[in-house]
């Protein structure tokens, strides 16, 4: 943890085999299913040890899930026993499920259950079994809350995971003197194989928060660790950009024209781009962003700011990677090369401009959807292709670009293609907006649009009395100027013709994709 005396990787082994004795005596057996549901902490990562190690299957939940879900989960799971730590313990008090036997305390191993209050966690037992794993046991079932939805319950082999760890390597060299600052919540697998699983074979350090990863906790933990790597979603960096650097440029009306220059506005950029390297401790040497698409004008601040941002793409189903670059190697816009080891083609390309559905075959290619035969036989082409449901083109170089998703296209009157999330891209991009979605409704393009109502109101608190009354009259200005600025930025399909105002911030998934499937 930040702040404290970091454990050493015998320690850590230590632990982990005393756990893996508890759960013997437990009577747990390789093949029994054991959630996890913790804030980031070491001792998430020594249960998830324990129970992989030991050849029974782990279930990651985000801290994130309501009751109902983690109910849902643990019964669909047949999990026996689950490990909680102390602040999301409250989210279990009404939980009953008939397989659920043991609750034990993520901070010290205590158990409750039936026989919990004859065990108690002994640090110098060691496991009594030996255990003997083959590559293609299950390793994990990891629950996506996905933006379309009900969970599904990945499975995931011990090869799926250490392949892409394993190959994860040769993108970017890691060793015993890097640093991870860890910020995206360990259940997720993009976190769980790239930033747990990754460090650990390479002899890293990393550290965790503890907390939800806000500014006040963030920056004081940046400066002490000076992580050399870290892990992050688009959202983040998008929100430093439009809230702290972009401001800069655009409130003097000397800056804004200078701004618009373009030999100017590249030194500004590195300007802005040293001081965002001071923020994040002076060692950044890579910056991972996944999850979502970044931002074209965000990565083209980065690129001109020389700050070590690298783009990967992937999914829950693929453990998660399957292309990526490091700083060097980045190109505006896409995701980079397949991993090695990973085939990716375009099912399917449209012979004008190259776009296709994203399918791949790799070992990290999950077995499947948990106890969903049919789900699982609908995302496997008859060869084995597994479907991403992305589209996408590979450039002469395969280099991977995404395109959106294919659920999540519209239809033009005349059949065209539109892709809501470049529309986003635009609107984003303009001042006070925060955050945006595009849907179709009764044939028309509808931008849901959420404002930084209250930096509109500190902007001109100056000029009214009564600020809130002005605020609106100025989001009414600010729509019929928006509507203007986009559609003279998209193509004429892309228009356009109604925005609404979205007073609160939109729900959204552990990578902070917005959940679009409750807003169509």
């Amino acid at each position: 943890m930040v702040g404290e005396t970091p454990k050493t990787y015998n320690q850590t082994r230590k632990q982990v085999m005393a756990l893996i004795a508890l759960f013997e005596q437990l009577e747990i057996r390789p093949g029994d299913k054991i959630a996890l549901l913790g804030t980031n902490m070491p001792n998430w990562v020594v249960s998830f040890f324990a129970t992989t190690f030991m050849s029974a299957i782990v279930v990651p939940l985000l801290p994130d899930f309501l009751p109902k879900e983690i109910e849902n989960i643990l019964e669909h799971s047949e999990a026996k026993a689950i490990v909680v730590s102390d602040s999301l313990w409250p989210k279990l008090s009404d939980i009953a499920t008939d397989s659920l036997l043991y609750r034990i305390g993520m901070e010290d191993f205590s158990v409750e259950g039936p026989v919990g209050n004859k065990l108690t966690f002994d640090p110098e037992a060691i496991p009594v079994a030996e255990y003997r794993i083959n590559e293609e046991d299950l390793a994990a079932i990891i629950y996506t809350s996905g933006t379309m939805g009900t969970p599904k319950g990945v499975m995931l082999t011990h090869r799926n995971i250490s392949f892409t760890a394993v190959k994860s390597k040769l993108i970017q060299p890691i060793n015993e003197t890097d640093r991870f600052l860890s910020i995206l919540p360990l259940s997720h697998t993009y976190e769980n194989t790239i930033g747990f699983i990754l460090p650990m074979l390479c002899g890293a350090c990393i550290y965790y928060l503890g907390k939800t990863p806000t500014p006040a906790l963030l920056l004081p933990a940046l400066l002490e660790v000076r992580p050399t790597i870290m892990l992050s979603v688009p959202l983040i960096m998008e929100k430093i950009y439009r809230n702290k650097i972009r401001p800069a440029f655009q409130d003097k009306w000397i800056m804004r024209m200078l701004y618009r220059v373009p030999v100017v506005r590249k030194k500004l950029n590195r300007i802005a781009g040293k001081k965002l390297m001071e923020t994040f401790g002076g060692e950044i040497k890579f910056f991972g962003i996944g999850g979502a698409k970044l931002d074209k004008t965000v990565e083209q601040f980065l690129i001109e700011a020389r700050f070590p941002y690298a783009i990967g793409y992937g999914l829950t189903e693929t453990a998660p990677l399957l292309a990526g670059a490091n700083p060097q190697k980045t190109k505006l816009q896409s995701t980079g090369p397949a991993m090695e080891g990973v085939t990716l083609k375009i099912n399917n390309p449209d012979p004008h401009t190259g776009e296709g559905e994203i399918w791949v075959k790799g070992p990290n290619v999950m077995v499947g959807y948990y106890k969903e035969p049919v789900m699982t036989k609908a995302v496997f082409s008859e060869d084995g292709w597994f479907k991403t449901g992305d589209l996408g083109t590979l450039n002469e170089q395969d280099y991977l670009y995404i395109k959106g998703r294919l659920k999540n296209i519209i239809l033009g009157a005349n059949g065209e293609n539109i892709y809501p999330e470049e529309i986003e891209s635009v609107i984003n991009n303009f001042r006070f907006v925060v955050e945006s979605l595009v849907v179709q409704k009764k044939g028309k393009l509808v931008a849901m649009v959420h404002f930084n109502q209250e930096e509109i109101a500190l902007r001109y608190q100056h000029l009214k009395e009564d600020v809130s009354a002005y605020v609106e009259n100025i989001i009414e200005e600010l729509i019929e100027e928006l509507q203007e600025y986009v559609n003279s930025r998209v193509n004429k399909y892309s228009h356009v013709q109604v925005i609404i105002l979205q007073p609160v911030p939109f729900k959204k998934t552990p990578t902070q994709k917005i959940k679009r499937f409750l807003y169509t």
